[in-house]
């Protein structure tokens, strides 16, 4: 394999970066090696910051990473035909071996079952973050018994076999489902695994409220785990009486946290997905509640509410990401700003309007000021009382602050 060519008369450097002095040969001592061109602590690092990589970094590689000096920078899994070439584990001069992975796994684990209390509240929740735990290109969920997996990284996906046994033993698990997205197989050379067509769906219990998640046919790995915290906070907020609207509902979850933990007199929920609508219909019977489903498009059943002159006490707003890459960032700001319009238009005063966005190229600045505009356009005041986002199992790891994906704006409505 050819070492990585240097690009970088064709792409930009990253900001505050310094490029690579005139040098002689630098020859690492531990093989495989990568040499970047920049001092980056990111942890995803793209083809321009890569000077060279020794042959033997073959595609999965656990590879030392050397800065321009020829210094030991950290350590890496690596590949070189990925869109992200390089994925750091681990900063500093000591080795890491392929033993060290399960020191991350375990310190994953202990921060959800010693420190977060997690099992306690609830048999769903994030067991491995991506980058927010150290191990970029895997996020593992826990369902009951099941272990939901994403892969985004051939190196992860090439470790598995060895990781999942260890992760049943520490959480009590016996099965898993691993996912690889259409984008992550193209991108990463990854094999798509075929789906167990037997696996049904589980059961799940989270602040008392009962959920039934479906693992081969849900968006990412089933369940919204990160809204958690939102959802009870939302229940404690409905005062008895009061109405709710759930926009963009999938499978019921706020809809039914207020529905099961406060006494609304009545729960709507909204969405177009006709597969989640019914699993929500589903979750209202497992929990003996009664909800309007609504299978519809949000904007349209908005448009027509707002016709009907139809207003909720406490609206929610919780969309599929709009902004998945920059190119998407003027339409994506564009609809978050026509559908909170459209939402806050059905509040009524003195009403509680909780919106998201799970859109991590979205900032929280550039979310509230989207929010605020959409409100003014309505001639309308929002009375902003907390900014919220994921739960404690989606940590952000203080060098990818892009991790903060989930942000959440609660305020009432004048």
């Amino acid at each position: 394999m050819k070492s990585q060519p240097d690009d970088s008369s064709n792409t930009a450097a990253p900001a505050g970066a310094v490029p690579v002095a005139s040098a002689s040969h630098i020859a690492p001592r531990r093989s495989p090696w990568v040499r970047l061109k920049y001092l980056t602590y990111s942890t995803q690092l793209y083809p321009a910051m890569i000077a060279e990589a020794s042959p033997d970094a073959v595609p999965g590689s656990l590879v030392t990473v050397y800065d321009r000096h020829g210094r030991v920078f950290g350590t890496g899994l690596y590949h070189p035909r990925a869109r992200v070439p390089l994925r750091m584990l681990r900063h500093g001069e000591a080795p890491f071996t392929e033993e060290d992975f399960f020191t991350i796994l375990d310190r994953a684990v202990e921060l959800r079952l010693d420190c977060l209390h997690l099992p306690e509240i609830s048999d769903a929740f994030r067991v491995v973050h991506s980058d927010g735990d150290g191990l970029s290109g895997l996020v593992v969920d826990k369902f009951a018994d099941v272990l939901s997996v994403e892969v985004h990284s051939l190196g992860v996906w090439q470790r598995l076999p060895r990781w999942l046994p260890h992760l049943h033993a520490r959480l009590g698990t016996r099965r898993e489902v691993v996912s690889v997205s259409e984008l992550a197989a193209r991108v990463e050379d990854i094999p798509r695994p075929t789906p167990d067509p037997n696996l049904r769906p589980v059961r799940i219990r989270e602040h008392g409220v009962v959920f039934e998640v479906d693992l081969l046919e849900g968006h990412k790995t089933g369940f919204f785990c990160d809204q958690r915290e939102n959802r009870l906070r939302l229940a404690r907020l409905v005062r008895p009486g009061q109405t709710v609207l759930d926009l963009c509902c999938y499978t019921g979850g706020f809809a039914l946290a207020a529905a099961v933990l406060a006494q609304p007199a009545e729960v709507t929920g909204v969405d177009l997905d006709e597969k989640a609508i019914a699993r929500a219909r589903r979750n209202a019977n497992l929990n003996r509640v009664r909800v309007q489903w609504v299978h519809c498009d949000a904007f349209s059943y908005a448009r027509q509410m707002q016709r009907n002159g139809r207003r909720w006490d406490v609206v929610v707003l919780d969309p599929p990401k709009f902004v998945s890459n920059r190119g998407e960032m003027q339409e994506g700001l564009r609809r978050y700003e026509d559908l909170n319009r459209l939402a806050v238009s059905l509040v009524k005063p003195g009403g509680w309007l909780v919106t998201c966005s799970c859109s991590g190229l979205v900032t929280e600045e550039t979310f509230e000021k989207t929010v605020v505009r959409a409100v003014h356009k309505e001639n309308r005041r929002l009375q902003i009382v907390d900014r919220t986002g994921a739960g404690p199992d989606h940590p952000v790891l203080s060098n990818c602050p892009e991790g903060r994906y989930l942000k959440v704006l609660w305020g009432r409505v004048w």
